[in-house]
């Protein structure tokens, strides 16, 4: 994959050239130079208190994200491994020289605190926040105020694509962002409505091949009993093919976000506290976990766990009343120590299962989804320079400089032979060629030729999307075989696959999309066969 990244980084250091007098766009260009083979830059999104920060803690295994009842995020706040902890600021529009370039990195509680009364909030584009942790080493993190957030009144919103050209504040001190993780409260109509209205400028960055949409309250489905999240991921499953849904994602996914965040940073005096419930009457403590009022209560009649009212409060405020009635479930099944639960509750809130769906569907495609965002970048400034080229700028300029106005933008030539150069990259990148067209066919699915049939519809697009990578690049999991799944068989699986979509390449009475989306699937098993030749003298 590095030969992408050779190619995009090319094209950055062309672009640099031509907009050399435009700072704007040199700093936009040097970040996607920097971020080229590095961390994967993964935004989490939502609207205020969907567990955007709560998730981001239960991914780095530690609380450094703010947390709690109110609205925590205002900023746009990047998450990245360094050596030391150290919190930048940046600024919209440069910074004053009395504004902090930095903010101390306090810890209370546990809790990394940022002291945002110390700037001025309104001209802050980014908090950047360096953090010593391996769970950061091959992603940044990008915490995002609510989409709906009061904080932002009169503030440009960052995940908005300003003007007709789709550029916006995404660079600096916007989301900066290779993927998507939306989270969602729970999958009803005004949240789908949501990721209608909000998809499009979706799309026009990341695209759904780059977006994962995650219900992230799943201890709240089914009145928070034990098997809530078992019952929410049989939700999301159902909405995965849901045709409302799809267009705006690769898939969708659930997670306990305050039980992940939870089991992550799981601390000795809240396994005892823990334990001695367990060793309740089960009666006794079915009837005191029917209400958080009920368990709090309990701790002023004097009960044989003997945990005062704030030690219940601070169990509530970890947990949450799921939180508890499952572990104190699986202590009493015979867990019997505190690294056994936290492995156990982080299994069973759906993080693993979020964890591997980033790994397979999105890490694993990290220089591809970083080479398409430089890309697009590149694309967003030749077409604003377009748009501002002036009626006659194929008149020769005057060799007299005149004084005062505007400084002169990149000749029209060298915009059309940066144009010429990205459009030659990006129509030989097969693997972003792959990213495109897996989010035309979230949005737009094949038709399979003769008569119309629903059922051969949906088998053929879910074929194809797999073929594209969807599922993960691997080969087998394009094939839809097991990963040990043997060489020899292997190859046999993809020959009949290239020969079946051949055929519907040549189909005559296929349609435009499936015949193009054919061509595109044929190059896709060539390359994987390519890359699992036979023995000598077999084909």
């Amino acid at each position: 994959m590095s030969g992408l990244l050779d190619d995009a980084r090319g094209v950055l250091e062309h672009a640099a050239g031509v907009f050399g007098r435009d700072p704007d766009a040199l700093a936009v260009l040097e970040a996607h130079t920097d971020r080229l083979g590095g961390p994967l830059r993964v935004a989490l999104a939502g609207s205020v208190k969907s567990g955007k920060s709560t998730l981001l803690n239960a991914l780095v295994g530690e609380q450094i994200a703010p947390t709690g009842v109110g609205e925590c995020t205002r900023l746009v706040t990047h998450y990245a491994d360094a050596a030391s902890p150290r919190i930048g600021v940046v600024y919209r529009g440069g910074r004053r020289p009395d504004d902090p370039v930095e903010l101390p990195a306090l810890h209370r509680r546990g809790s990394l605190v940022l002291e945002l009364d110390r700037i001025a909030v309104d001209r802050v584009a980014a908090l950047h926040v360096d953090w010593p942790s391996q769970h950061l080493r091959e992603v940044t993190l990008v915490d995002t105020p609510g989409v709906d957030s009061a904080a932002l009144e009169g503030r440009p919103r960052p995940w908005v694509w300003h003007g007709n050209d789709g550029a916006g504040d995404d660079e600096h001190g916007g989301w900066g962002a290779d993927v998507v993780v939306h989270l969602v409260r729970h999958l009803h109509e005004p949240d789908v409505a949501f990721l209608e209205a909000y998809g499009d400028r979706v799309a026009a960055g990341v695209g759904a091949a780059g977006t994962l949409v995650v219900l992230s309250r799943a201890d709240e489905v089914g009145g928070g009993r034990v098997d809530a999240v078992m019952a929410a991921g049989q939700v999301a499953r159902r909405y995965r093919t849901d045709p409302t849904l799809r267009p705006w994602c690769a898939t969708t996914t659930t997670v306990a976000g305050l039980l992940a965040e939870t089991a992550r940073t799981l601390r000795g005096v809240e396994f005892t506290a823990l334990r001695a419930l367990a060793r309740l009457e089960r009666a006794e403590l079915d009837e005191q976990l029917l209400t958080a009022d009920r368990f709090v209560a309990a701790g002023s009649a004097g009960d044989a766990a003997g945990l005062p009212e704030g030690t219940r409060l601070a169990l509530l405020d970890r947990f949450g009343l799921f939180g508890v009635r499952l572990a104190t479930s699986l202590l009493r099944r015979g867990v019997e120590d505190s690294s056994a639960l936290a492995a156990e509750l982080g299994r069973r809130s759906g993080l693993d299962e979020l964890r591997a769906v980033l790994a397979e569907r999105f890490l694993a495609r990290r220089d591809v989804f970083q080479a398409r965002a430089a890309l697009l970048a590149v694309d967003r400034l030749v077409r604003r320079a377009r748009a501002e080229e002036p009626v006659d700028a194929d008149r020769r300029p005057s060799p007299v400089p005149r004084g005062g106005g505007p400084r002169p933008g990149p000749s029209p030539a060298a915009v059309t032979a940066l144009a010429a150069e990205l459009e030659r990259v990006r129509s030989s990148a097969h693997e972003i060629v792959e990213l495109d067209l897996l989010t035309t066919l979230r949005r737009r699915p094949l038709a399979a030729p003769g008569r119309r049939d629903a059922a051969r519809d949906a088998e053929l697009t879910e074929e194809a999307e797999r073929l594209l990578g969807d599922r993960g690049p691997s080969a087998s999991a394009r094939l839809g075989l097991d990963d040990g799944v043997g060489q020899g068989e292997l190859r046999a699986v993809a020959l009949a696959t290239l020969g079946r979509w051949r055929a519907h390449a040549d189909n005559p009475l296929a349609d435009r999309d499936t015949t193009e989306t054919a061509r595109v699937v044929v190059r896709s098993v060539e390359g994987l066969l390519a890359g699992h030749p036979g023995p000598v003298g077999v084909t």
